[in-house]
C-alpha cells in the first residue's frame, strides 16, 4: 500500500501541514508529489497537493482516508519547484498552500481537449506503390490522391487538415485505414497562442552581433560550458542589442539540450517583443500572459514539460514553468517593480529566479538600461557579473535631453501644462511630418503636496520622504507614522499655489488639439485600451504613422520601437519622484531614462523635454546626461545613510478587518509581542495603509527595520506565533511583505 503527505487548500497557518491518505490502487501511477487532487478533510472535501509518497506512514493505517480523485498529474518531475515554494515559504512568510499554489500551475478544465491525428502506417514504398497504381486509373479518386501524396510529405497530419484544406472526403480516408495504409489517432489537443503567426518565420534573417556584443557572447559562453553559474547583470542602454544578446546566449543554451526562461514584464510584452524571439527560434517558442484564461496557460506549462517547448517568454509567472532540465533564466528590465507579487506569497521573482537556477544548476542573466540599485550594487560587490554596453548598435544616438523648469514658466505667465519649448519643439516636428510621443507621468499622482511656485514638497522630518495627505486633513508618513497639520500655504515661500497635482491624459489631448487642430493625435491610457487588442491596434496605428502625436501613460515607454519618433516629451516628471517610498528616486530614473530612450530610434536627431519644478535635483541631472553612474553613486549614498536596502531591510505587517478598530487592536496587540519578545527591533506603527479601506475592509500596516533580513523572518514568526497564540483575533487577518515595492 502506497500513502501521501497532502497539502490542504486552507491557507490558515495551524493548518499549514501535510496530512496523511491512502493512495488507491488505481490511482497510484498518477498520484505522484506535485500532482493536485481531491481529499476528504473533517466534514468537508477539500483540493490539495501532494508533497510526497512513502510505503509506510507513521499513522495508524486503519485511521486514514484514501484520495478521492487525482484532479491532474504532478508537474514537477525533478522536485525543483516543490523545493522552491517550500524556499519561498520561508522566504517570504507565506504558507506552504499559498507557496504551492504560485508554482504549480492548475487547469480549470478537467477533461482535456482531444483531436484526431492521421499518421502512415506503412513504409513510403508501400504508400508510392499505392499512388502509382491509383494513378494509372483514367478515373480515380482526388481525396485519396491528395492524402496519398500528404502521407508522403509529412509523417502526422491533423485530420481537420485533411478535411478542410486538402478537401478529403471521410470516406476516402476510411477506405485507406481499412487496407490499413493510415491509422488515425486521438491526441491530446494543446493550445499554441503563437499559431497563427507561423508563416512569417521565413522572412527572418540571422542578424550579424557588432564586436561588443559578439564578445559578451564569447565570454558567457566560456564561463557557462565550465560551469561558473555566476549570476550575470547586463547593463546596456536603451538600443543597445541587448535582445540580440539574449538570443546568442539561449541559442547556446538550447544546444546544450536545456531549456530557457525569459521573463518580460507584462506592460513590455508586446507582439512585437515576442516576435523577435519567435522568428529566431519558431516553434520551440511560447508565451504566457495575463490574458489567458488559467486552461491556455496550463496547456504552455504541459507543453514545456513535454518537450515541445523549449523557450518560455512571459512576466513572472513564466517563472515556474516545469522545464525538465532548465539552463537559463533571462529577467529583462530587472529593475520593473512589476516583477513584486501583491499576493502572498509576496515573491520578488528576480530572487526568486537566483534561487530557482541555483536548484536547476542554471544561469540568470539580469537586464536593464538602468539596472536596480540593489543589482547593481551586488555586481560592483563581485556577486554578479557584469557586461556592459553603454553605445547604441549600428550607431543610433540618444536623444539630446533639455529639462524645463516650471517654475520660470509659471512667473513668465504661462499656466498651460505645455511648457514653451515643447511647444515649439511640437511645432517643428508637425512641419517636418515626424512623430512625437507625450508621456504623463502619473505614478504617485495622488497624495503628496507641492507647490507650483518653488517646487517645494513636504517631507517626513523623520524619514526623507514625502508625507501623504489623508482625507482627514492632516499629512502622514509611512514610514514611522509621523503627523502634521496641512496649513494650505507653502511653508517655503509663502505661496499659494499649493496642493495635490491633478492631470490626466484626456487633459492633455484636449490641450495638444487646441494648440495643434491639424495635428492627428493618439491617446493611449486604460480607457482607450480597455477592448481586446485594443493595446496593440493603437500602436500598429503609431507605427504605420496614422498619427503625428502619441499621448500616454506608463505603458507607452516599454518595449516599443518606432523609429520614426524624433521628440518625446516628459509632462509633470515631478510626480514620480515624490511619492511616499524611499525608491522614488530610483523609480522615477527608471522611468525617465526609458521615456527619452523611446526618441531617436532611427537615423534623424532627436530631443527630449523633461518639465519639472526641480530641474536641479540628482534625478533629473543625471537623466539630463543619460549618467546612470553619476545617480547610482548619489543613490546608494542615500540609502546607506538612511539604512534602506541594500544595507538594511523593511518588513511590513499588514493587518485587515471589517471593522477598524479590530484592525487597530491587532495590530497594537502585534506591536507589543514583537518588542516583548526582542526590544531592540525598531517596529513603527500600527497606522493607516497608505489606502486604509479597501471594498469594506480596513487595513493598517506595522513596519519594522533592520540591518538583518534573518531577523526580520524573525519577527515574522514572533507576529505569525502570536497571532495563532491568541487565537487569531475574530475577523482580522495578516500579511507579511518583505521589503515592500508598492507603498504602505
Amino acid at each position: 500500500m502506497q500513502y501521501a503527505g497532502v497539502i490542504v487548500d486552507i491557507s490558515l497557518a495551524k493548518l499549514d501541514k501535510c496530512f496523511s491518505y491512502i493512495i488507491p490502487e488505481e490511482m497510484q501511477k498518477d498520484a505522484l508529489p506535485g500532482a493536485a487532487v481531491l481529499v476528504p478533510f473533517g466534514s468537508r472535501t477539500l483540493d490539495g497537493y501532494i508533497l510526497w509518497v512513502s510505503d509506510t506512514v507513521d499513522f495508524d493505517p486503519a485511521k486514514l482516508k484514501p484520495i478521492l480523485k487525482v484532479k491532474q498529474q504532478g508537474m514537477d518531475s525533478n522536485g525543483q519547484l516543490l523545493a522552491l515554494a517550500e524556499w519561498m515559504r520561508k522566504h517570504y512568510g507565506a504558507t506552504l498552500n499559498q507557496a504551492l499554489k504560485t508554482v504549480l500551475p492548475s487547469a480549470k478544465r478537467q477533461t482535456p481537449k482531444m483531436r484526431k491525428v492521421v499518421h502512415a502506417a506503412c513504409s513510403t514504398q508501400v504508400l508510392s506503390d499505392e499512388l502509382a497504381v491509383l494513378m494509372a486509373r483514367t478515373r480515380h479518386s482526388l481525396g485519396k490522391e491528395r492524402l496519398l501524396k500528404a502521407l508522403l510529405t509529412q509523417p502526422d497530419i491533423p485530420w481537420d487538415e485533411l478535411t478542410h484544406r486538402l478537401s478529403v472526403p471521410t470516406a476516402d480516408i476510411r477506405d485507406l485505414e481499412k487496407k490499413g495504409l493510415l491509422a488515425i489517432e486521438e491526441v491530446r489537443s494543446l493550445r499554441n497562442p503563437l499559431g497563427a503567426v507561423s508563416a512569417e518565420k521565413n522572412h527572418w534573417q540571422l542578424p550579424q552581433l557588432n564586436n561588443l556584443q559578439q564578445q559578451i557572447r564569447d565570454d558567457f559562453v566560456e564561463r557557462y560550458d565550465r560551469g561558473d553559474r555566476t549570476p550575470c547583470l547586463l547593463h546596456g542602454v536603451t538600443g543597445s542589442g541587448k535582445t540580440e544578446v539574449y538570443m546568442e546566449m539561449i541559442d547556446h543554451v538550447l544546444k546544450k539540450n536545456r531549456q530557457a526562461i525569459v521573463l518580460i514584464p507584462e506592460i513590455a510584452l508586446t507582439y512585437q517583443t515576442v516576435m523577435r524571439f519567435y522568428l529566431r527560434f519558431g516553434g520551440k517558442v511560447s508565451i504566457l500572459n495575463s490574458r489567458m484564461s488559467a486552461g491556455e496557460r496550463y496547456d504552455q506549462f504541459l507543453r514545456a514539460k513535454e518537450g515541445e517547448v523549449t523557450v518560455m517568454v512571459g512576466p513572472r509567472s513564466a517563472l515556474f514553468t516545469p522545464f525538465p532540465d532548465l539552463g537559463l533564466i533571462i529577467v529583462d528590465e530587472e529593475h520593473e517593480s512589476a516583477y513584486k507579487s501583491q499576493q502572498p506569497p509576496k515573491y520578488h521573482a528576480r530572487e526568486t529566479a537566483i534561487q530557482r537556477a541555483k536548484l536547476s544548476d542554471a544561469t540568470v542573466v539580469l537586464g536593464s538600461a538602468t539596472p536596480s540599485v540593489a543589482s547593481f550594487y551586488r555586481a560592483k560587490k563581485g556577486e554578479y557579473h557584469l557586461y556592459s554596453m553603454q553605445q547604441r548598435a549600428g550607431g543610433g544616438q540618444l536623444p539630446s535631453v533639455h529639462v524645463t523648469d516650471l517654475r520660470a514658466e509659471l512667473k513668465a505667465g504661462n499656466r498651460s501644462m505645455i511648457g514653451r519649448e515643447l511647444m515649439l519643439a511640437l511645432k517643428d516636428r508637425l512641419d517636418k511630418n515626424e512623430q512625437s510621443m507625450l508621456f504623463l507621468n502619473r505614478r504617485g499622482m495622488a497624495g503628496f503636496v507641492s507647490c507650483r511656485a518653488c517646487g517645494f514638497v513636504i517631507k517626513c522630518p523623520h524619514c526623507d520622504v514625502s508625507m501623504s495627505l489623508h482625507k482627514d486633513g492632516r499629512l502622514h508618513c509611512h514610514y514611522c507614522g509621523y503627523k502634521s497639520e496641512y496649513k494650505k500655504v507653502c511653508p517655503s515661500c509663502g505661496s499659494k499655489l499649493i496642493g495635490t497635482m491633478k492631470a490626466g491624459t484626456e487633459r492633455v489631448q484636449q490641450v495638444i488639439e487646441q494648440l495643434f487642430p491639424k495635428a492627428r493625435v493618439l491617446r493611449m491610457d486604460a480607457d482607450t485600451t480597455r477592448s481586446k487588442n485594443g493595446h496593440e491596434k493603437l500602436l500598429q496605428a503609431f507605427a504605420n504613422h496614422e498619427a503625428d502625436i502619441l499621448i500616454g501613460t506608463q505603458m507607452i515607454v516599454k518595449g516599443h520601437d518606432f523609429p520614426g519618433v524624433t521628440l518625446m516629451g516628459i509632462l509633470a516628471a515631478d510626480l514620480s519622484l515624490n511619492i511616499s517610498d524611499y525608491r522614488s528616486g530610483e523609480r522615477t530614473f527608471d522611468l525617465l531614462l526609458q521615456a527619452c530612450g523611446r526618441a531617436g530610434r532611427g537615423d534623424k536627431p532627436s530631443d527630449a523635454y523633461i518639465q519639472t519644478y526641480q530641474p536641479d535635483h540628482y534625478v533629473i541631472q543625471s537623466v539630463k546626461d543619460s549618467d546612470y553612474f553619476a545617480f547610482y553613486e548619489q543613490e546608494i549614498a542615500y540609502r546607506k545613510l538612511m539604512n534602506y536596502p541594500p544595507f538594511g531591510h523593511l518588513l511590513q505587517i499588514e493587518i485587515t478587518s471589517l471593522k477598524e478598530e479590530r484592525a487597530q487592536e491587532t495590530g497594537e496587540y502585534l506591536r507589543q509581542a514583537i518588542q516583548k519578545e526582542d526590544a531592540s527591533l525598531a517596529v513603527f506603527g500600527p497606522q493607516p495603509a497608505a489606502i486604509a479601506k479597501i471594498s469594506d475592509t480596513y487595513r493598517m500596516v506595522l513596519l519594522i527595520r533592520d540591518t538583518s533580513y534573518e531577523r526580520l523572518v524573525k519577527a515574522k514568526d514572533m507576529a505569525d506565533r502570536a497571532f495563532r497564540e491568541a487565537g487569531a483575533p475574530k475577523g482580522a487577518d495578516i500579511w507579511f511583505d518583505f521589503d515592500p515595492m508598492d507603498g504602505f
